[in-house]
């Protein structure tokens, strides 16, 4: 049997920990880590901790569940548990996967965790695809480039300066959609004007990293991620 997935309940109602902690208990998939109250545990908790699903109520004191969305860089699968739903729409810009109004019955949480796994399905089935290049326009006609020879790629307006091994590229495409067609596992946006090869990596400070004697800047929001991902 499959790991359990890992869960945090984040709601300042007891009651809310109660219902939630329940149905979790009922579910050997998934395993319940941490149970805070307010968004400051939530973020100390995140910060140090992996965890797969978040079940995360909208309207908490100091730091709303909206407002803990916009602030961490990274979070995990979210499921948003509110009595209220004026904010489902605005939710599905951060990566939420489903929305629970309270009273939450068990039928229909059951369904949120259907709909959980079946984007953890469609993330291994991307993971087990292996790409080896990605074909870009250069001068008006498309090539290949190596992902192995990649360095790092550089935002130019709409264009994109990929940094290779043996040369750099003038890519027709911006560095959003080229960073769509390149695997997560190797390579990572380390700032607004930057993706770089994880691999590639010779020396990292708090500010920056040094690929082949070039010093590229960290931005703040992805200092953490970066060092989380050097670190496995």
């Amino acid at each position: 049997m499959k790991e359990p997935k890992k869960c945090i309940i984040v709601d300042d109602e007891p009651a809310a920990h109660y219902v939630l902690a329940n149905y979790i208990k009922q579910n050997p998939q998934l395993e319940l880590v941490f149970q805070g109250y307010n968004g400051i545990e939530a973020m100390d908790y995140l910060r140090e901790n992996p965890v797969d699903l978040m079940f995360l109520d909208i309207n908490m004191p100091e730091i709303s569940g909206m407002e803990l969305l916009k602030i961490i860089p990274t979070h995990p699968k979210t499921i948003l548990t509110t009595a209220y739903s004026e904010y489902a729409l605005e939710s599905y810009d951060y990566g939420v996967i489903d929305y629970l109004l309270k009273p939450i019955y068990f039928p229909r949480f059951l369904k949120a965790i259907d709909r959980f796994f079946a984007t953890e399905n469609v993330k291994l089935k991307a993971e087990e695809t292996v790409v080896n290049s990605v074909s870009v326009k250069v001068d008006g006609y498309f090539m290949d480039i190596e992902l192995d020879q990649l360095l790092f790629a550089q935002s130019f307006g709409n264009y994109v300066k990929l940094h290779t091994i043996k040369r750099t590229y003038l890519a027709s495409i911006t560095t959003s959609e080229f960073e769509k067609c390149l695997p997560e596992k190797n390579f990572m946006r380390i700032h607004k004007s930057y993706i770089v090869a994880l691999d590639k990596i010779e020396t990292t400070d708090k500010d920056f990293v040094i690929i082949k004697n070039e010093k590229l800047p960290v931005g703040i929001t992805y200092k953490r991620e970066l060092s989380d991902r050097i670190k496995k």
